[in-house]
This record gives C-alpha cells, sequence and structure tokens, in this order.
C-alpha cells in the first residue's frame, strides 16, 4: 500500500495502537505526537487520538483514512512520547494513560483556546490626516477617534468609542471607510497577575554554596550525559540561591530548566524567586490555576517563550525540546508520588527523563529519602553537601526534648501545651518574637466519644473514627469526605455525656486564644486554605508581623522563611511514629526537621520545643540534634536487615471491592499466578490493609519484593491489563516503588 501509515492511541485506555492511513491532504503533516480524529468503533463515530508512530506502509489493506488533524504542530514532542513508554512499561499502566499525564487536560481535550480580544489601529495615517482636517460638526466625534489612535494605538474598540464620546458604529463606520482596521490580539490569562516581584541578582556563594556550584558546572557540561546530583544542605543553608546560579549556567548555555516543588502552596514562593532573578522566561504550571491559565501557561512554554517551568508534579512534563536541567526540591516528599494511575513518582521519572535527554538532574534536601542517600553513597549519584547556613551568623536552632509523661496534671490528664512551651511562648509575645505550632492533625477532636455506653461515632463506609469539627460543628471522614451534623446526644443510648477525645489544629487555636489572649493567631490548614490565595494572603500577614502566632499541619513544615520567627513548638511529635510502615520513623525524622528548620532563621536566633511521650526514640532524638547522618546510618542498617528499600525493590498490589470473602480471593488466586511466574520475586500472602475499608470497599494488599524485579514488572503489567478485560467486582492496582503501605 502506498500512502503512509500513523499508529495511534485512541483514548480508551485499550493499551494498543491503530492503524490509519494518511490521506493525500494530510501527506507531511502527520507526526508523531499529532492529536487527530479518527473514525472508530461499528458507526465509525470520530474519536480524538495521538499518534505515536508514522510508517511508509502497513500489512493491512482496508485501513479507515484519519478524518482530520487537530493543530498544525505536534502537542507532545517526541522526547515526551518516548518517557510516556517508560512510564507504561515500569509502572505497570496503559500507554493511554501515560499520553494523558504528559498534557494537561486544558490542553488535551481541545475545549480551552487562546484567548483574544479586538485593537484598533490607524489604517491609512495620511488619509486619517486629510479626514480630520476637513471634519465637520456631524464628523467630530469620528475625527475625535482617529486622533486618539494617531496618539496610541492598539485601543478596543469599546474603550475608544467612550474615550471619544462616540457610540460603536462610529467606530465601524471609520472601519469601512478604511481608516481604522481591527486585529484581534491575543491576551494571556496570567496566574501572575498582580504579583509584585523583586528584583535580585546573584549572591556572593559561599564555600559550600561554591563547591556545590563547581560540581553542578561541571557535571553540566559533560558532553556523555550529566546524571543526577543529589544536594544535600541543612536548612538556610542557601540550596535556592545554588538552584538559581544553576540554572543561570543552564540558560547560558542556550538550555531550558525546570524546577519542581512538592506542595502546590509553595508554588507562589518559589516562582517569586524565580521571577525576580529571571523576570518573564518564567512559567507556573500546576493544577491550582485555572483551565485557561494552565492551557496559556504550557503554550509559553510549548512555543518557547518562556526558558524555565516552576510547579508541582505534573510541571515535569513541560513541553521543552532542549532541557538543560531538573531541580527537584524537597525531593524526599510524598507528594512526587501519584496516587492513581499511573501512580509515577515524579522524582524518579525526573531522573529518568535527565538521562533520556542529557539533562542534569538535582535532588535538594536538608532531609534526602533514604532511596537518594543510598543511591549518593554507592556511586550511582554524585553528592554535594552544604552543612553550614548561608550566613555563618545565623545558628541552628537549640531543641529540647519535652516529656510529656512528666506533664500530667492532677487528673491524672496530659495537657496539649506544656509548661515550657507556654512560658515560651508567653516569652516571644513579651519580645515582638513569633512562634509556629504545628500539630500534623487538623479538626477540632480525633474522635467523639459517648461516656456512658462507650459509643465512637465512626463512619459506616470506612470504618474509622470521624473527626469532629467545631466551627462547623460538624463530624467528618477524612478518608471518604463523608460528613454529618454532630449529634448533641450519644446515638446509641441518647446520653448527653459526649465527650471529644484527642485534638486537631482547630482545638489548639482555641486553646492558644485561651492561654494566650492579647496574641494574633491564624491557622493554616486544608480545612482553612482552600486555594492558594488564602495560603499566601496568611503568609503576608505573617511576613509583616500581623500574627503572632501560626498554627498548622505540614503545610507550614517546609519552604518559609521568616527571621522573626523564634519559636517552633511541635505538640505531638509521636503522630507518625507507630504506624505500620517500615517508613514510619524517616517520615517522623524528616518532618520534625523540617518543621524545626522553620525557627531561628535570622539573628536572633531560635528554639524549638518538641513535646513527645517518646523522649528516647531515634528518631526525635538525631532530630533534635540536627544529625540525618547518624539517622540514616542506623535506619539503613535496620533495613538492610529487613530487606526493604532501597536494598530491594518494592511493589504494592491492592484489591478491594464490596465483599470481603470475594476480595480475598481473588487476591489469593492473582498473587498464586504472579508467583509461579516470576519465583525471583517474594509475594507475600494476601492479608487486609491497615486501613480495612474506604468507601465501602474492602481492601486486601500483598508485598510483593525483589532485588531486580524487571521481568516480574512485564508479567505483572500483563496481569494488570487481563484483570480489567476479565474482573468487574475487585479492583486491582499495582503501586510499583510504593511509598505508602496503609
Amino acid at each position: 500500500m502506498s500512502d503512509s501509515v500513523a499508529k495511534v492511541l485512541i483514548n480508551l485506555s485499550l493499551d494498543r495502537t491503530f492503524d490509519y492511513r494518511i490521506p493525500a491532504e494530510l501527506e507531511g503533516r502527520i507526526a508523531p505526537g499529532a492529536k487527530v480524529s479518527v473514525p472508530f468503533g461499528k458507526g465509525d463515530s470520530p474519536r480524538s487520538a495521538f499518534v505515536v508512530s508514522v510508517s511508509p506502509s502497513s500489512h493491512r489493506k482496508d485501513l479507515k483514512p484519519i478524518l482530520s488533524l487537530c493543530g498544525d504542530k505536534p502537542m507532545i514532542p517526541a522526547n515526551l512520547l518516548k518517557l510516556g513508554e517508560w512510564i507504561a512499561s515500569y509502572y505497570c499502566c496503559t500507554r493511554e494513560q501515560a499520553v494523558r499525564v504528559l498534557l494537561p487536560g486544558a490542553v488535551r481535550n481541545g475545549k480551552i483556546r487562546t484567548r483574544t480580544v479586538p485593537r484598533c489601529y490607524l489604517a491609512d495615517p495620511a488619509a486619517a490626516a486629510e479626514y480630520m482636517g476637513k471634519a465637520t460638526a456631524r464628523t467630530r466625534a469620528r475625527a475625535e477617534i482617529l486622533k486618539l489612535l494617531s496618539v496610541r494605538g492598539g485601543q478596543s474598540p469599546d474603550a475608544l468609542a467612550t474615550a471619544a464620546g462616540a457610540g460603536k458604529s462610529a467606530v465601524r463606520a471609520l472601519v469601512k471607510l478604511g481608516l481604522i482596521r481591527v486585529e484581534e490580539e491575543k491576551v494571556l490569562r496570567d496566574p501572575l497577575r498582580g504579583a509584585k516581584v523583586q528584583p535580585t541578582v546573584p549572591l556572593d556563594p559561599t564555600p559550600d554554596q561554591a563547591a556545590a556550584l563547581k560540581k553542578i558546572r561541571e557535571m553540566a557540561d559533560r558532553a556523555d550525559g550529566p546524571g543526577t546530583l543529589l544536594l544535600h544542605g541543612i536548612t538556610c543553608s542557601g540550596k535556592t540561591e545554588v538552584y538559581l546560579q544553576a540554572i543561570a549556567h543552564i540558560l547560558e548555555r542556550g538550555m531550558d530548566a525546570i524546577v519542581l516543588v512538592p506542595e502546590i502552596s509553595l508554588t507562589p514562593q518559589t516562582v517569586s524567586r524565580f521571577r525576580g532573578r529571571f523576570g518573564d522566561k518564567v512559567s507556573v504550571l500546576h493544577s491550582g490555576l485555572t483551565d485557561g491559565e494552565r492551557y496559556d501557561e504550557w503554550m509559553k512554554v510549548y512555543n518557547g517563550d518562556v526558558r524555565i517551568a516552576v510547579g508541582a508534579r505534573s510541571a515535569l512534563f513541560a513541553p521543552f525540546r532542549r532541557l538543560g536541567l531538573i531541580i527537584v526540591d524537597e525531593e524526599h516528599e510524598n507528594s512526587y508520588k501519584q496516587s492513581e494511575a499511573p501512580r509515577y513518582n515524579a522524582r524518579d521519572v525526573a531522573v529518568m527523563r535527565g538521562r533520556m535527554e542529557k539533562a542534569l538532574v538535582i535532588l535538594g534536601s536538608a532531609t534526602p529519602s533514604l532511596e537518594s542517600w543510598h543511591n549518593a553513597e554507592s556511586g550511582k549519584y554524585e553528592l554535594a553537601s552544604m552543612r553550614t547556613r548561608s550566613n555563618p551568623e545565623i545558628h541552628l536552632p537549640a531543641v529540647r526534648i519535652v516529656n510529656m509523661q512528666m506533664e500530667k496534671n492532677e487528673e491524672d490528664k496530659t495537657p496539649f501545651f506544656s509548661k515550657m512551651l507556654i512560658q515560651a511562648v508567653h516569652k516571644r509575645l513579651a519580645d515582638g518574637d513569633q512562634t509556629i505550632l504545628f500539630l500534623n492533625k487538623r479538626g477540632f477532636a480525633r474522635q467523639m466519644l459517648c461516656e456512658v455506653c462507650g459509643f465512637v461515632a465512626t463512619c459506616p463506609d470506612c470504618g474509622v473514627p470521624y473527626t469532629y469539627h467545631r466551627k462547623t460543628a460538624t463530624l467528618s471522614c477524612h478518608l471518604c469526605g463523608a460528613a454529618l451534623p454532630a449529634p448533641e446526644t450519644c446515638p446509641d443510648c441518647a446520653s448527653p455525656q459526649i465527650r471529644y477525645q484527642g485534638a486537631g489544629t482547630e482545638r489548639i487555636e482555641h486553646q492558644a486564644h485561651a492561654l494566650f489572649s492579647s496574641a494574633r493567631i491564624a491557622r493554616m490548614d486544608s480545612d482553612t486554605m482552600t486555594n492558594p490565595a488564602q495560603y499566601e494572603q496568611v503568609l503576608t500577614s505573617f511576613r509583616r508581623k500581623e500574627i503572632d502566632i501560626l498554627i498548622g499541619t505540614q503545610m507550614i513544615a517546609k519552604g518559609l522563611d521568616f527571621p522573626n520567627v523564634t519559636l517552633v513548638g511541635i505538640l505531638n511529635a509521636d503522630m507518625g511514629l507507630f504506624l505500620p510502615d517500615f517508613r514510619a520513623q524517616e517520615r517522623t525524622f524528616q518532618l520534625l526537621a523540617q518543621v524545626a528548620g522553620r525557627a531561628g532563621r535570622g539573628f536572633a536566633g531560635g528554639e524549638v520545643l518538641i513535646q513527645t511521650f517518646n523522649p528516647f526514640n531515634p528518631a526525635i532524638e538525631h532530630a533534635a540534634n540536627h544529625d540525618f547522618l547518624s539517622f540514616a546510618q542506623e535506619e539503613l542498617e535496620v533495613r538492610r536487615e529487613l530487606d526493604y528499600p532501597p536494598f530491594t525493590r518494592l511493589c504494592v498490589l491492592h484489591f478491594d471491592g464490596p465483599d470481603s470473602a470475594e476480595v480475598q480471593a481473588a487476591a489469593e488466586a492473582l498473587t498464586g499466578r504472579l508467583a509461579g511466574e516470576a519465583p525471583e520475586v517474594e509475594i507475600s500472602p494476601p492479608s487486609p490493609a491497615p486501613v480495612e475499608r474506604i468507601k465501602g470497599k474492602y481492601r486486601f494488599m500483598a508485598l510483593a519484593r525483589g532485588k531486580n524485579p524487571s521481568h516480574f514488572r512485564s508479567v505483572l503489567r500483563a496481569a494488570v491489563m487481563d484483570w480489567r478485560k476479565t474482573n468487574r467486582t475487585v479492583d486491582f492496582q499495582a503501586d510499583v516503588d510504593a511509598l505508602n503501605l496503609l
């Protein structure tokens, strides 16, 4: 067959390509990455698809033709198509799912268009001058319009008519006479509009920064591929300045850069820093933008109008064609792992994209993941360490551990605030300093209990206690989102003796108002911060010292730099210690170290108080001593003995469905099949998940571990595809390199 053929992926998650004939009128215009419309199914209804390859012929003779080409240019660059194929293979998802993650929905669905507005200009200045010279009383308004345009063109028809005191018909008449031309001009939807940016210049590097930058430049200039660098820098060591100067070096080489941050809430601060240094060369990409903003920001990257993309996880797929650098800030953060298919880890995909495109990858953190640290120690990654603060006169905060077992009152109850913390906060209020109080649990109380019959209000679909929210007087499930009015009496025995146990940030805020009545207090958690604008508003007030005490969850644990914060209180350091997850110690250490790093970032010094019932726990002790190296050494030895990552690869197999026995039987059948087909991998028997039920579905899980499970992944991927075709009642998901075992 002489006609060229395109292999396309249709957005149906079938995990297969289909051949279509390229008609003569589209010959030479269809390329990999192009979005096309094709006939599909019995009725040949039009379906959108993406071209993955083009070949001169096909063995089939009855190919249907492509109906149309959507746009003049390939939407997905070839480099990203290749990355998508790797994602589908490695994370055991369909190729269509991998392609979907490469493009924002606002770009992929084709519903958003570039916004344009009409602008008026003089079409013939000489003729316009002649017309104005012959103006009469009847044409005075038209002459005024021409006069305005001769001074400043590019005005909208409405604004022009209003300024001239004329009607819109006068503008239309001048257009008809050929004296004015109207052009549709592109107007970008700017998510950064109104933001004030303070320009900055490169700072003289400290010795640690200079050594890191020297290594970065040497790696970036390698012809055979730069590789990956782990930048381990304690809090306030100046990692951001290293990032900025590394990007400047990449831009000088004519290449582009991507900067990833773990949370959308951190993006505005990060973007302002990078725009302060690089101006309009910076684009922002994250899910908090409107569809129109995401479309315009993505198109700026695609068209080469910007050189740097900053954002959360999805910014990794910015369509740069000359990518020279990817920075993953706070590389240890779990939020880089996507929770639904494809369950990719943006940090690891960044390393793979860097390898494919010969771009330098910098992984930065004060508390690196043990996987990345092990890779650096074993030579897979290079390492640069910054162990002193960027200003030698600003010292690490003093950290004190408060044993809450010693704080019980006469009623044998433990208060939420220790005596030491109360005194420390009062001192800061007297000195005019600021305080951060951290508790990684939102809401007012963790459960509602009847003191008479012992009833605990529990979500019927998830089997976990409801969280009480006092402001809204509701009980809510933080797993499925269900909420109901909080009862005034026990639903079981009608007793009014209801007690709310445990504390969340809302309760801490309530107690803080009672303890520190003169203080100006604000709270930051997902209940109060429903959009990035609110987050930025509170931070601005805190920066202006309009807030004395800031209370929050992990939302305030990272990225905040306020020199006037001299006290950080961690109210319950034990909250994540005893979860059934081998990473519990690591996450606790990282969180405590990150929160502690918010104190003492100015010349006044700082203090951190860690309240705990386990004062001798290694994670807590090492965090109090700012000692990542000792913690990593001890924890890696434990992982080695137990054969957990980074010494083996881990995949979690999730099964869920409405019938517990059916889910268990299906899980046992599949794990038995996988064990037979991939004997090199150890697969645990399926068992109920730590959270046994969510949204009415029973959950079972199994762990698969192996040193080099590449064969297992191919077997597993085939099983995932087969399962989708044959099993309708039990859902099965494979989480490769899983971070969450709950």
